[in-house]
């Protein structure tokens, strides 16, 4: 039904239009109980093969909802229905800020992939504590921060903190983002100098609490071996609990879309099948780098079954959808989880 008929009605609006129109319409028709339920009895897969257990926290499966579809966890309740595992939210910062100028969202159906250039819009922390104050401690809920735009990056750490502080009694982890292509100068946190500043002063704080939060950072496809390296003596050197690979792409090799349409749309960070290669490689290599010394949620291209397990084969711990479940809707959380299931079933036969 998505496919043959959401689908091509949500396509004829600009991309950021069409998300408004979905998540105003799941959170219309999804606000009463009953009606969650009955979605999830159609789409959650309750089956003790796919449990993971990381971090102290028990995963009822390992797909989960990256960060930017709920940006300010509102409709993270309604979307759990769908059978997601865990879901993040985010990226929030400290003040609400409206990200850059529409548009900056694009379709490329050739490629199954999304261009966007956000810019970290969010309605500000304080609104999110408010949200998530009233959810369901079952569900898993990552915290996805960031700094706002106007805060220069030798005060980036002030934002981060008063993220942390805020979200604490609300989030079960944490997730850095410091590898948005979308916001001025963010990437640079990520050179090992300023990375090490920030995630030291995180966990300071982390470390104070009676029980610590689990601390992942989020890094982009573009970094070089040399870098990924140094991104593994970080978290060594950090103590921070693992590393979401990865964030959107700026790279534009090989897309079938036409040059003269990407040069039309213009930057933003690329994400979905064109960016499935390259984060299955960052991964292998921060896995086989690190000899599996800490867990890795892998995010990038993921549409099927297939793709799922070639990630989870390559070391990913978790994985989240994010483009994918744009294209192919909610019944991909179910066929995939089924994937999973199939494929423990083959090995042990």
């Amino acid at each position: 039904m998505y496919k043959g008929l959401i689908r091509p009605i949500l396509f004829q609006f600009k991309a950021e239009t069409a998300h408004k129109i979905a998540f105003r319409s799941l959170k219309f028709f999804l606000k009463f109980a009953w009606i969650q339920n009955l979605i999830r009895l159609k789409y959650a897969v309750d089956d003790p093969r796919l449990e993971r257990t990381l971090f102290g926290l028990r995963f009822p499966n390992p797909v989960g909802l990256a960060a930017g579809f709920d940006k300010d966890a509102e409709l993270y309740k309604e979307l759990s229905s769908f059978g997601f595992g865990f879901i993040e939210v985010g990226t929030v910062t400290p003040l609400a800020q409206a990200g850059n100028t529409k548009p900056r969202m694009f379709r490329l159906p050739q490629d199954q992939s999304l261009i966007n250039r956000m810019g970290f819009n969010n309605k500000g922390l304080e609104g999110m504590v408010k949200r998530l104050k009233e959810r369901d401690k079952t569900l898993i809920i990552g915290g996805n921060i960031g700094k706002n735009k106007i805060t220069p990056n030798e005060k980036a750490l002030d934002d981060y903190k008063l993220c942390f502080k805020g979200l604490f009694p609300h989030v079960d982890y944490f997730v850095v983002n410091v590898s948005s292509p979308n916001t001025p100068n963010l990437r640079a946190l990520q050179d090992k100098a300023p990375l090490s500043e920030l995630l030291l002063g995180i966990q300071a704080l982390n470390q104070k609490r009676e029980s610590p939060k689990p601390i992942l950072l989020k890094i982009a496809p573009d970094l070089s071996n040399e870098a990924l390296d140094d991104i593994v003596d970080l978290v060594a050197e950090t103590k921070i609990d693992g590393l979401i690979a990865t964030n959107t792409t700026i790279d534009r090799k090989g897309l079938s879309t036409s040059e003269k349409e990407i040069e039309r749309i213009g930057a933003g960070g690329l994400s979905g099948k064109a960016l499935q290669q390259r984060a299955t490689e960052v991964l292998r290599y921060l896995k086989e780098r690190s000899n599996y010394a800490f867990p890795i949620i892998s995010v990038g291209g993921i549409f099927t079954a297939e793709d799922a397990i070639e990630k989870l084969e390559a070391g990913a711990d978790l994985i989240q959808v994010y483009t994918g479940f744009i294209y192919e809707g909610p019944a991909m959380i179910k066929k995939i989880n089924k994937g999973i299931i199939a494929n423990v079933n083959r090995k042990e036969a």
